[in-house]
């Protein structure tokens, strides 16, 4: 089958390395131009380019299709399929149209769920327990298309969206080599919009962390916004990203005179209080419970765990986290 590809991330490049093993002949990979990247803000391919160079694909890398010539250049390619996977550019009807067999969507949800652009984040914060891969038939809305087929993956409660996202990826390529091989066979299945739900896209000020909120909503949160874009807080006014908790559900569950002690201040403290800061245990007093801090990154510094970064910053009980 000739395929016209289109990705950008490393979510991406999986399904074009699997694609590629399977034996499909790959006459196009789409991506976006290089971005300024790093310190130095250099210019740096994405993993889909990293990936079809390493493999000797022609590439593609238009800062849009809506213009003349880019339905003309994939045209040229007589595909019979084009798939898609996190491209990051909108795909004007024009293009829809081109392939025999329409173009193939890898979506990271089970769809009409998360619809949208973060999806895998969504799904942590809203403490689902499942999600998955859909391959969608593409059409003009926002990941509306009918359903060709899912693959259901777990949430652990450890999963981080990096963690999450490496499983998601290995699921997707798996599941589109397999879509294809099934294609054009496989029946399309209509997608209910009274269920869809929305995956924004994701912002610095979302992830900064609100207090008032429960232990366990900001765990997941914590779990969310690991790696980008970091969950974070105000200490003296300085940003401090929190790359690791745990949540508790009250200072003086843990059975231990430590703790005990915190349970007390945690009655009268405000959210965003530290109770404990002792040794390897930083416990801040939230809306409901307490979060453990278990590794942290100061502005300007490196990720460290708790107890080295009490150990070059002292915090009392009481110390406000937030402003």
């Amino acid at each position: 089958m000739r395929i016209l590809f289109a990705g950008t991330p490393p979510f991406a490049a999986a399904a074009l390395d699997a694609l590629a093993e399977a034996g499909h002949d790959i006459v196009l990979v789409l991506t976006q131009p290089d971005r300024p990247a790093g310190r130095g803000m250099k210019l740096t391919p994405s993993a889909v380019k990293q990936a079809a160079q390493a493999r000797g694909l022609p590439l593609y890398q238009p800062a849009s299709l809506r213009t003349p010539e880019a339905p003309a250049e994939l045209r040229a390619m007589d595909a019979d399929v084009m798939v898609v996977a996190a491209y990051g550019l909108i795909l004007p009807q024009a293009v829809l149209d081109l392939p025999r067999f329409g173009c193939l969507n890898i979506h990271a949800s089970l769809l009409p769920r998360w619809r949208g652009a973060a999806p895998i984040q969504r799904a942590i914060l809203a403490g689902d327990t499942e999600t998955g891969i859909t391959i969608m038939q593409m059409d003009a809305g926002l990941d509306t298309g009918a359903m060709l087929s899912q693959t259901a993956v777990p949430i652990r409660e450890t999963d981080t969206a990096a963690s999450l996202h490496d499983t998601l990826a290995a699921a997707g390529a798996r599941a589109i080599v397999v879509a294809l091989a099934n294609y054009p066979a496989l029946v399309p299945q209509a997608q209910d919009d009274r269920e869809a739900t929305y995956a924004a896209k994701l912002s610095k000020e979302e992830a900064r962390l609100d207090w008032r909120q429960p232990a366990a909503t900001l765990a997941r949160a914590v779990r969310a916004y690991n790696p980008a874009p970091g969950a974070w807080t105000l200490l003296d006014g300085v940003p401090l990203k929190i790359w690791s908790t745990q949540a508790v559900a009250g200072a003086g569950a843990l059975k231990d005179a430590d703790f005990l002690r915190a349970s007390a201040r945690e009655r009268s403290y405000e959210p965003g209080t530290v109770l404990l800061a002792e040794a390897d245990r930083l416990v801040v007093a939230c809306g409901n419970g307490a979060l453990s801090l278990q590794e942290v990154q100061p502005a300007g510094g490196k990720r460290m765990s708790a107890a080295a970064f009490l150990a070059g910053r002292p915090l009392p009980a009481g110390t406000p986290f937030g402003a």
